[in-house]
């Protein structure tokens, strides 16, 4: 199976929803849901619990920072979301566990440059990028590549997603002056426990999807789960924008 195969959709599976007139209603509908809902949005907000526990660290904190990373993954829906599209169409194991492996390695590469290697760069458009990549993602498990007559390279695009995406966690912790003692340590835990919180809900949605395989609406629904995907991608794009264009300047 070629790679672009892999993240395709079963040939039956959108049908009935394939073709222009069902793809142009998807946008539209996408585009009213950013304009209703983007000023309500943040996909990556620090509790201030959190945020003072983060300030007061001086040293080594394995075990509550790879808390904090689990709680993160498991809270942030942006990453939950485009992970959903990357999983949704496949069905054998060893693909999975690729597609998910090219994911893990693009964000923790970035996570660890940005929080330890100080790259920095507006959180903003990191974000609206990642907005963009559940977009491409429910865009491409609609069909819409195939409308067009292109078709990405899927690995290097979730991989490549995986890298704005692990920036965008590291863009969070430079919002903080942490300590420099035990800050290696910390950020590598807080790495960990990101990827412990991605597999727990990794499990969670694989048993969701499994079970929903099973019924006969799977298929059926499939278009209008990804439209709907679509719509929230384009929300969170729309709610970054914003806030780099009148917020953050």
């Amino acid at each position: 199976m070629s790679h672009s195969d892999a993240m395709s959709p079963p040939e039956r599976a959108g049908q009935s929803g394939s073709g222009w007139p069902r793809l142009v209603g998807a946008v539209t509908m996408a585009a009213v849901c950013l304009v209703i809902a983007s000023p309500a949005l943040d996909a990556h907000g620090v509790s201030t619990k959190d945020a003072r526990y983060l300030l007061s660290l001086d040293g080594p904190a394995i075990i509550p920072l790879m808390y904090l990373g689990a709680k993160h993954m498991v809270t942030g829906y942006d990453h939950l979301l485009f992970l959903v599209g990357v999983i949704f169409f496949l069905y054998r194991l060893k693909d999975i566990l690729l597609y998910v492996s090219l994911f893990t390695v693009g964000h923790s590469v970035t996570l660890l440059a940005g929080a330890l290697g100080g790259f920095h760069a507006s959180a903003h458009i990191v974000d609206a990028i990642i907005g963009f990549s559940i977009v491409y993602k429910a865009f491409e498990n609609m069909g819409g590549f195939k409308a067009i007559g292109f078709q990405p390279n899927t690995r290097l695009a979730v991989l490549t997603f995986g890298l704005f995406h692990g920036f965008g966690l590291a863009t969070k912790l430079q919002e903080f002056t942490l300590s420099r003692n035990g800050l290696v340590t910390n950020i590598i835990s807080f790495n960990a426990g990101v990827e412990i919180g991605q597999f727990m809900a990794l499990t969670a949605v694989l048993l969701a999807l499994g079970y929903w395989r099973t019924r006969s609406g799977y298929l059926r629904h499939a278009y209008v789960t990804n439209a709907a995907l679509m719509s929230a991608g384009f929300v969170l794009v729309g709610y970054q924008l914003t806030g780099y264009f009148v917020v953050g300047r």
